[in-house]
């Protein structure tokens, strides 16, 4: 059977500043679409994986833009759900020297957000799917949509689907009165793959992360606090048999340090190339390109977990050069990155 991988999430409408101008400085906004689950799903098909997109729309023309922007990328758009009032949106400034990025989220009652329990029949989606993928903002902006992320996991689960979650964590949008670090362990125990930094996973399992402040390719990871660290994670749940640790430090908006580490059931740790990435197009995405290149890699490379953390790690150093929230990097721009050959060169 084809590997076809289901992910779920809010789609949003990204406005942005040309250049690094600031919200207040600019006369117009640069629309796209992007969500991390969204990302997931066009990163995936531009390595050449059947992915689907699941979410609710409203009824209404910024929607259909949305789904023409996925089909353009041939992410599957049969089991999206219409209702609601709006389309979630975010403005995003640009990072610049020292000056952080900036986001401002307008997603309150977007359909997305009201989405309920049963409005997506869950069995239809998932038949002849092999993956189901979701992350940590899809139960972090309302109640109900918690719920129903529990209920696609339940049934997906049921249905024998591997399962990964991006434990991404965003403070500002855990505002419906529950905390993160009530929802996510109940939801992250039950997946087989898990990715994200160690401050998410501090959220989800309650564990003080190991600090990550390299100031070049070559400096030394603590592979001792690391390991320790996956092993109290591991040791909290039951299904899970692939844990991905994203590391990145951030020596300023151009100039990122990361590297990725992989921890598996049997205690085995992984490590890959660190990246010195000095030029920084856009780092929105560059997580969900990470947890792409996971899934390509697993399905991939079964039974080979160094190549598949080789990939993923290459894919999410890559997405620093798109602009926007998607990747589109080929199977082929991975691997010629991966293995150090071809980087800024021309291809003829």
């Amino acid at each position: 059977m084809d590997n076809k991988v289901v992910t779920f999430g809010e789609i949003l409408l990204r406005l942005t500043p040309p250049g690094h101008l600031k919200i207040s400085q600019s006369k117009m906004l640069c629309a796209s679409f992007g969500g991390s689950e969204t990302n997931v799903a066009v990163s995936l098909a531009h390595l050449g994986i059947k992915s689907e997109f699941v979410t609710r729309l409203p009824q209404n023309d910024v929607a259909e833009a949305c789904l023409m922007d996925l089909r353009s990328h041939s992410v599957g758009t049969e089991h999206i759900v219409f209702g609601g009032d709006r389309l979630g949106l975010y403005y995003f400034e640009n990072t610049a020297a020292m000056r952080v990025a900036n986001v401002v989220y307008d997603r309150g009652n977007s359909s997305f957000c009201t989405t309920q329990r049963g409005m997506i029949d869950w069995r239809r989606v998932f038949n002849g799917a092999t993956w189901f993928h979701w992350s940590g903002i899809a139960p972090s902006v309302s109640a109900s949509a918690a719920d129903v992320t529990m209920e696609a996991v339940d049934i997906a689960h049921d249905m024998g689907l591997t399962i990964s979650s991006d434990l991404n964590f965003r403070k500002n949008l855990w505002t419906y009165g529950k905390r993160a670090e009530e929802v996510m362990p109940a939801l992250a125990r039950k997946c087989d793959v898990l990715f994200g930094t160690e401050g998410e996973y501090q959220k989800a399992f309650g564990i003080e992360p190991v600090a990550y402040d390299a100031q070049s390719a070559s400096d030394k990871i603590d592979l001792a606090a690391h390991e320790d660290f996956c092993r109290r994670v591991m040791a909290q749940t039951q299904q899970c048999k692939f844990m991905f640790v994203a590391l990145r430090n951030v020596l300023s908006a151009n100039h990122h340090i990361l590297t990725g580490l992989l921890y598996t059931r049997d205690g085995q740790m992984y490590t890959t190339r660190t990246y010195d990435i000095d030029h920084i197009v856009d780092c929105v995405g560059v997580g969900d390109a990470f947890a792409a290149g996971i899934i390509y890699g697993l399905l991939n490379y079964n039974g080979q977990p160094q190549k598949a953390l080789n990939f993923a790690v290459a894919a999410s150093a890559l997405k620093n050069t798109f602009e926007g929230d998607y990747s589109l990097a080929k199977p082929q721009d991975v691997l010629n990155l991966a293995v150090e050959r071809e980087a800024g060169n021309v291809s003829r």
